[in-house]
């Protein structure tokens, strides 16, 4: 467009037109082009802006991206280290259990299997102020009796889930 307008002005001013109308047709494609070539640019500098916005924008959400990747990073070392202890205690307390397993009954520690198994991992439970911490539900005047009457070592049973009451001096019998 710059060559064209450049080339109608160098036609103009060279005096090889000589008709009025067409020094007239030749003006007004110059101020036509120029016109044109002011739109354009115009449209150049709007596109270049948002190229520089988005630029910008670009650049932060990049930053922010880093920021959450770090923390991501971060936070999965984390629960790394937290699964490291969590597996060394599993390990810590399975040695434990076998030491305390060892010094109870085998018919007794097989009842506490079969019970664990029913009851999602809970084959035994604390009578606490009269109330099984297993169901939660409270043992009725009868069965707090057959309680208290009870041998000390004797295994005595929740009537509602049947699981293996542990009674302490807080049991409330």
């Amino acid at each position: 467009m710059r060559q064209r307008a450049a080339r109608d002005q160098k036609r103009l001013d060279s005096g090889v037109v000589n008709s009025p109308k067409d020094l007239e047709n030749l003006q007004r494609e110059i101020a036509s082009l120029a016109k044109r070539q002011g739109d354009l640019e115009d449209v150049v500098l709007e596109v270049m802006e948002r190229r520089e916005s988005v630029q910008e924008r670009v650049a932060e959400l990049t930053r922010r991206l880093e920021s959450v990747q770090a923390k991501a990073a971060e936070a999965e070392g984390r629960r790394a280290a937290a699964l490291e202890g969590i597996d060394a205690e599993r390990g810590t307390l399975a040695k434990e259990r076998e030491v305390a397993a060892g010094s109870v009954p085998a018919d007794l520690l097989k009842l506490y299997e079969k019970l664990r198994d029913q009851h999602g991992g809970v084959g035994a439970a604390r009578l606490y102020q009269k109330r099984c911490e297993g169901c939660r539900l409270e043992l009725n005047i009868t069965e707090l009796n057959e309680v208290r009457a009870a041998a000390p070592d004797a295994v005595v049973r929740c009537e509602n889930c049947r699981r293996i009451l542990v009674r302490t001096p807080d049991s409330g019998i």
